[in-house]
């Protein structure tokens, strides 16, 4: 179970390490930095905290739910069309071995259902793709819109109600941009009623939820430094926001291979497989005994065939375990899914360092153990190495430039440009 924790924590393409850098250390660490920065008034600190506390938290809530809640609701809509809306859209490719035809012929009397599935996408591709694109855009579109210009709004109009003496904040530096005008800047290229044949269409719906999650703060950064109440506070922002994307997207995947790299240099021991795996008893008595098989060569063809007619052995089961591949049943590769080969081909690859090292020490059940016990370090040192710098790093950053440009510490938004004493507001 907690090895399984740990396996989630680490997967930097999916939410759980951004849910617990944001919502259990940043969101708190923010809170708290915004309250010392400006609690010398304690007018503008009560304020302040509030503004965070709202912004933080109401922020993470669309950002973390709202892309999978909107694209479930466009999937029921999907599913009453009468098209899965599950079907890897990697399959429209031409692929010589991963394609509709190919499937629908492979698969028809191992998976029927299935190949139901993808005759009613075959017999109505233009529909399904026009759906799917649909479905892309209100997944990212809606929470955009709601994240970077409606809830900045409303946070900026609750504190315009409740501070003192409103009229007297400085409004000259209007830096604002009309909703509308941002959606044409998303859907401008798209005018005419989109051709979704082309290979561009294929990669934006291969987007995962946390890519989806990196184009929608792209679209926060747009909104956050256009609803500024002025040029102090889009900037302030900026500079956030800046940081945010590169420490949530960026940072922690450079910071997972620095350490499983010196992990493997110190230490001589190779941390890159997944602790779910390292922990897979069967997996290890296959090494020890000798007995793993793997695909022939790293070519697809081999790799799709040794999976198919394989279905039951170790490395099979390895792969479905970390979501390499789709089963219908234990016997049936699902022919909706589409198998990433660069993925498996590295997967691949690692299982055989793994696999030599562990023979070469000579102890492969200790040398397993290290094995994960590294790995799921390298994993809790990567929250609290990428969790330090985005909770507490990032924000002295922010306020420094602050101090520096600004020459007053105070959230720029809540006080007057024109009259550095934040009392006058």
């Amino acid at each position: 179970m907690l090895t399984s924790i740990i396996s989630a924590i680490g997967n930097n393409n999916s939410v759980y390490p951004l849910f617990i850098r944001d919502c259990g250390i940043e969101n708190p660490t923010k809170v708290i930095m915004t309250y010392n920065q400006n609690k010398s008034d304690k007018y503008i600190a009560k304020n302040a905290v509030r503004e965070r506390i709202i912004d933080e938290y109401a922020t993470s809530a669309v950002w973390l739910g709202g892309i999978p809640l909107v694209g479930k609701i466009c999937d029921k809509i999907i599913n009453k069309k009468g098209f899965n809306p599950n079907i890897s859209t990697d399959l429209l490719k031409c692929d010589s071995l991963q394609n509709i035809d190919l499937n629908i012929e492979l698969f028809k009397d191992k998976a029927p259902q299935a190949v139901q599935d993808l005759l009613k996408i075959k017999n109505n591709k233009a529909q399904y793709q026009k759906l799917l694109g649909i479905k892309l855009l209100a997944s990212i579109l809606i929470p955009t819109l709601v994240m970077g210009f409606v809830l900045p709004k409303l946070n900026f109009g609750l504190t315009k109600k409740i501070m003192k003496n409103p009229d007297k904040q400085a409004q000259k530096f209007n830096y604002s941009v009309d909703i509308n005008d941002f959606e044409k800047l998303i859907t401008k290229k798209n005018s005419n009623e989109p051709s979704f044949k082309s290979n561009l269409f294929i990669a934006l719906n291969k987007l995962t939820t946390v890519q989806k999650m990196a184009i929608t703060d792209g679209g926060l950064s747009i909104g956050r430094v256009s609803t500024a109440r002025n040029k102090n506070e889009a900037l302030d922002n900026g500079i956030k926001m800046t940081g945010m994307m590169y420490l949530n997207y960026i940072a922690p995947k450079k910071i997972a291979k620095a350490l499983d790299f010196f992990t493997e240099k110190i230490f001589k021991i190779n941390p890159k497989l997944d602790p779910i795996i390292l922990n897979d008893k069967s997996f290890i008595s296959a090494i020890k005994e000798g007995s793993l098989k793997l695909p022939k060569s790293n070519e697809a063809k081999d790799i799709l065939n040794f999976i198919d007619t394989n279905p039951k052995e170790i490395f099979t089961q390895l792969a479905k375990k970390v979501n390499l591949i789709k089963m219908i049943d234990e016997k049936t590769r699902d022919p909706r899914a589409f198998v990433d080969i660069k993925e498996m081909d590295k997967f691949i690859n690692d299982i055989k360092d793994f696999s030599e090292n562990a023979m070469s020490s000579g102890k492969i059940e200790q040398f397993a153990q290290k094995a994960k016990t590294a790995k799921c370090l390298n994993i809790l040192l990567n929250v609290v190495i990428s969790s330090f710098l985005l909770a507490f790093c990032l924000p002295k950053i922010q306020f420094f430039l602050r101090n520096l440009i600004t020459k007053n510490k105070y959230e720029p938004g809540l006080i007057n440009n024109q009259n550095k004493n934040p009392q006058t507001i």
